[in-house]
Parts: structure tokens; C-alpha cells; sequence
């Protein structure tokens, strides 16, 4: 769960400083503990059995927090953790050394159009406090599509996020489902953050 996709054109940023990302970590653990709760939330609304076997994308997952949950709450996971910063990704494979096998790491820029080459396909996909920082919602709809491309027919994408940044929940609900979903739910909403949950289409018999 990172900010680090956001292009620093924008907010100045510089995601591949690593001081600056030790810094911004150091800044933004503090509200780990408050956004857990979120995040599981979010995870428990994953149709998917906890004890499923199944292989998970975390889109711009920073150094790990997101990735965390999920290796806890479904302990036959594998899930492979993309981010644009190589400072990021180094900070979460120290973090979430002790899963071993059960992670991958994959570097890449959500304003990339290549970036999901080489990975999936996935029977989830999740993302926190991420996607908005792409601020253009051409891209954002890039990204969703490229996630709807890696996701498995019947799989799900599961995203909190400042959707209220990005043209609200039923703007980004509406572009979500454009991308390839089936079927898009606001699970929760306060202020300008929000839960979504979007779910592929099945293969007809």
C-alpha cells in the first residue's frame, strides 16, 4: 500500500530516492494499524475459501502491508507484490521475508502498458490507497483493464482507495465494470475513501 505509482511530475515524489522512501515509510506507518482494519474488511469480502489455493496480484503494494494480510488471512496463497519503486519493493521483501516462497516481486509502471507482462493469471487481485495516484482517468482505466486481463474468469479485484480524488465511487464503479467486470459492489464508504469489489465474468458453459 503505497503512493509510489504516482508520477513525479505530480506531487514531486521521488520514489526511487531510497532515504526518501525509508523517510515516507517512517511517516506513513503510523497508520498501518487503522488501515489493517480496512484491509480486512476488504479481504473478507473476497469470494474466494480462506484456505483456498490460490495465487493473488497486489497492484502498487508498496512495502507489503496489503500483501501481509492477505498471506495471513489465506495461508495457501501466493501472491505476487507489484510496485514502481525498487526502493519499495526492497522494504517489502525484508518485511515479508518469512513467507518465502509464497511471494513474488514485480516491478513496473501502472502507466506502462506492458506492466502485467510476465505475471499471472490471478484468482484475485487487490490494491490499496494506490490507483488514485495515477490522477488521469485514461490511465486509471488502462490500469483497470490490464488487472481485468490478469484476473481469471470468475475471479475479483478488490480495491480501497481516495476514490473521491478520482471522480467518486459510482464514476470509478462505472469505469471498473467498463474494464471487463461483470459485476461492481461499493462494500463501504466514508469520507473520501471508499471499498470496491468487482468480479469477472465466469466462462459460459
Amino acid at each position: 500500500m503505497s503512493s509510489s505509482n504516482t508520477p513525479i511530475s505530480v506531487d514531486h515524489h521521488d520514489w526511487h530516492s531510497r532515504s526518501y522512501v525509508d523517510e515516507w515509510i517512517a511517516r506513513d506507518v503510523t497508520r498501518d494499524e487503522e488501515r489493517r482494519l480496512r484491509l480486512r474488511q476488504m479481504l473478507a469480502a473476497a469470494p474466494v475459501a480462506t484456505d483456498a489455493e490460490i495465487g493473488v496480484l497486489d497492484v502498487g503494494g508498496g512495502y507489503g502491508v496489503v500483501s501481509e494480510e492477505v498471506l495471513r488471512l489465506f495461508p495457501r496463497a501466493a501472491v505476487t507484490l507489484q510496485d514502481y519503486s525498487q526502493p519499495m519493493l526492497d522494504r517489502a521483501r525484508d518485511r515479508l521475508a518469512a513467507y518465502g516462497g509464497r511471494i513474488n516481486f514485480a516491478i513496473g509502471d501502472l502507466r506502462d502498458p506492458g506492466w502485467t507482462e510476465g505475471i499471472g493469471p490471478f484468482d484475485l487481485a487487490v490494491s490499496a490507497i494506490a490507483i488514485h495516484n495515477l490522477r488521469d482517468l485514461d490511465q486509471i482505466a488502462a490500469c483497470y483493464r490490464a488487472i481485468a486481463e490478469v484476473v481469471k474468469p470468475g475471479g475479483a479485484f478488490l480495491d480501497y482507495d481516495l476514490f473521491d480524488l478520482i471522480g467518486g465511487i459510482d464514476t470509478q464503479s462505472k469505469v471498473i465494470k467498463e474494464a471487463g467486470f461483470a459485476a461492481v459492489d461499493c462494500l463501504w464508504r466514508e469520507g473520501r475513501l471508499g471499498i470496491i469489489r468487482a468480479v469477472r465474468p465466469t466462462i459460459a458453459r
